[in-house]
């Protein structure tokens, strides 16, 4: 069974305590959630369309094991936090 990767980068953050708050609450529901951080941070270099926004890649054993996490208790405690106080993106990519 291919490895998942849960890719979330971030457009523009307009209340950063609340994001403190979300990442307070989000990362132990993800590993909770069986999810392994694998980078997070700002951007190193950006090409293309691409933005010098914060990056989070974890990885987790499976696509379904991914959702789990995503759809848990506890992580939508941690989206509730975050509220209106980020603009992201976030995709879940089987791995090859």
């Amino acid at each position: 069974m291919p490895k998942a990767y849960w890719i979330a980068t971030y457009k523009s953050v307009s209340n950063p305590d609340a994001l403190a708050a979300y990442a307070k609450l989000a990362g132990p529901a993800i590993q909770a959630g069986g999810g392994r951080f694998l980078a997070r941070g700002t951007a190193a270099k950006a090409y293309e369309a691409g933005l010098l926004q914060r990056t989070v890649l974890i990885e987790f054993d499976s696509v379904a094991q991914a959702e789990a996490a995503h759809d848990s208790p506890g992580y939508k405690e941690a989206l509730k936090a975050l509220g209106n106080g980020a603009e992201r993106d976030m995709r879940i990519v089987e791995g090859v």
